[in-house]
């Protein structure tokens, strides 16, 4: 397209986030032709894997799977050292991937989105923005006195921006036809508010932004408040180097084996031989990877048969323990089959029956929260100086000058470690101000996120989501979802070029009907019964809404293929001019 202004906008295509999403959406439309460009806080492309740099940080779908299938020469010349990568590798690969397609000259880091202004008038949006230091903090941080690595001295250099096409400094106004928010599904951390806070003369860190030069804990007394996956892999990591851990649970997670190791020069040669099939197998998957789902429900009449079956998964290991047969998720009797066998599994990986117990969930169905994924979790707790603290019923009062005050006992410790998890899937889209027609989309999902397709709301025109809301993302392999959106929008966004069109908006009564399907498949099956981020459980104050997509990976892109090819069922078009015209089939 050409360098000159037009359609009204200094840019055709601004982008928020240079994460997976956003580098990927950036590369596809620049192919396309069109004038792009990406804003990323961080000082560097990764997204959460720039952030998440707490000690045992690691990915729960195995690498090979986990990654772009877009190039075939990527896929060919980069090797994954382990089954299940760490977070300084697949940060690399997202650097590596940076370099070979030249990102960095259209992303301008280190800078803030702060809001959104739909102009009717001009049918195109105003995008403010500010350098991420100008707050002195991430967009996450409340200051509670988390040390912010976001800002923290110390942090690498990390390279500048190069020449953008469209945009390229922080600080200033800019306008858009269409805005893509690659904003991330696990990009804002949950900040508790726990009395006593700054009354801590410790060192008090957060997994969601730990400093980038590293934390020495050796030798110390050290509190991990949280055992979702990020505590959970942080606890393991760290139990080894310190003098004493204390680790205050409030609700116990299931964790399968991951039985991560090193791959072999013969292993990963046999992937990249293979990875047009593992991909296609990947797409065609409810996960988003291939799992070997089951075929059929739990037979009850076969518990020697159901036996072997669950054996041979934990034998393997993985998310796709789930996935044995297709009633775990519907039926309470073929879950609660599942959840025993994980909990005789910790027992046998815990010593002491008590605190066994403690580690075993049974408030809740399994897979109804986030299954995580272990690599030698359960086995710090047989160690001498790690104590596990019941917080559901001996909750943590304060915060006091010395420690931590839970069930009227205080416990002295050198450093406190918040593991409270994230603002999932709503939370990086309201916290910047987006507003259309007088209202913003704060306001609108206030009672909870609506969407048509996870990928617009109604009265929001041109504004695109990649992952967004009621739409499969955190169910599923992230690579497979990022993917299909992205490949989506472009091809929407060059359809409508080719067609003159320059604006595009879900219909109101199409977006009614998608949330509707969206609560009904939730509440189909075990979901909603598990008090998790998918939820908003974590979130004081937050309306509990299931929020993903429950129907499976595979489920949604034939139905959004569907709707596409009946004309984009479900959107509205216009010219430049205001006449409003059908798009067609992409």
């Amino acid at each position: 397209m050409s360098t000159e202004t037009d359609m009204g906008a200094e840019c055709d295509v601004i982008v928020v986030g240079a994460g997976f999403s956003g580098m990927y959406q950036l590369h596809r439309l620049r192919e396309a032709g069109f004038r792009v460009h990406a804003f990323d806080t961080a000082a560097e492309v990764g997204g959460t894997w720039y952030w998440n740099r707490y000690p045992g940080a690691r990915v729960d779908i195995e690498s090979t799977h986990y990654s772009y299938s877009f190039d075939e020469d990527l896929q060919q010349v980069w090797d994954w050292s382990e089954r299940y990568a760490a977070q300084p590798e697949i940060l690399s690969y997202a650097r590596h991937v940076a370099d070979r397609f030249d990102l960095r000259r259209d992303i301008s880091f280190s800078t803030r989105v702060e809001s959104l202004d739909w102009d009717e008038a001009n049918q195109t949006w105003t995008v403010r923005t500010a350098p991420a230091e100008a707050s002195g903090a991430s967009p996450a941080s409340d200051g509670a006195g988390i040390r912010d690595a976001r800002t923290v001295a110390g942090t690498p250099a990390e390279p500048a921006n190069g020449t953008a096409s469209c945009a390229a400094e922080a600080g200033r106004t800019w306008t858009a036809r269409f805005v893509v928010l690659a904003t991330g599904c696990l990009s804002v951390p949950q900040r508790p508010r726990i009395p006593g806070m700054e009354d801590f003369a410790g060192e008090l860190y957060s997994t969601a932004d730990w400093p980038h030069e590293g934390v020495d804990l050796s030798g110390r007394r050290v509190a991990v408040v949280g055992t979702g996956s990020s505590g959970i892999q942080t606890i393991t990591a760290i139990a080894e180097q310190t003098a004493e851990l204390r680790i205050f649970q409030r609700t116990p997670n299931f964790a399968i084996p991951a039985h991560n190791r090193t791959l072999t020069a013969e292993e990963r040669a046999a992937v990249k031989a293979d990875y047009a099939r593992i991909r296609a197998a990947d797409r065609a998957s409810g996960l988003g990877f291939a799992t070997h789902d089951g075929t059929g429900p739990l037979p009850a009449d076969a518990p020697a048969e159901v036996a072997r079956e669950l054996d041979e998964r934990w034998a393997r290991g993985g998310l796709g323990y789930s996935r044995a047969y297709t009633d775990v998720m519907t039926n309470p009797e073929a879950n609660e089959v599942l959840a025993e066998y994980a909990r005789a599994r910790i027992r046998e990986r815990v010593s002491d029956p008590e605190l066994a117990e403690l580690l075993s969930p049974r408030t809740y169905p399994l897979a109804s929260k986030r299954m995580c994924v272990d690599t030698g979790y359960f086995e710090v707790y047989d160690l001498d100086h790690v104590h596990l603290h019941d917080a559901s019923t001996h909750a943590i009062e304060r915060f006091t000058e010395t420690g931590v005050r839970a069930g009227g006992e205080d416990f002295d410790v050198d450093v406190i470690v918040l593991a409270t998890g994230f603002d999932a899937m709503t939370g990086a889209i309201t916290s910047i101000d987006i507003t259309a027609g007088g209202e913003t989309l704060a306001q609108k999902w206030a009672h909870g996120p609506r969407t048509y397709l996870g990928l617009m709301t109604a009265g929001f025109p041109n504004l695109l989501t990649i992952t967004g809301p009621q739409s499969p993302s955190v169910l599923t392999n992230m690579m497979v979802s990022i993917e299909y959106h992205v490949d989506w929008i472009t091809r929407l966004l060059t359809t409508m070029r080719e067609r003159g069109l320059t604006r595009v908006e879900a219909r109101a009564e199409a977006e009614d009907d998608w949330v509707r399907v969206n609560n009904d498949i939730a509440g189909a099956s075990l979901m909603p019964q598990g008090a998790s981020w998918y939820m908003g459980a974590n979130i004081p104050g937050k309306e509990r809404v299931f929020m993903p997509f429950a129907g499976g990976s595979h489920t949604y892109i034939g139905l959004v293929e569907g709707y596409t090819s009946a004309n984009h069922h479900g959107f509205r078009f216009a010219d430049e001019a205001g006449a409003q015209r059908p798009a067609g089939a992409a």
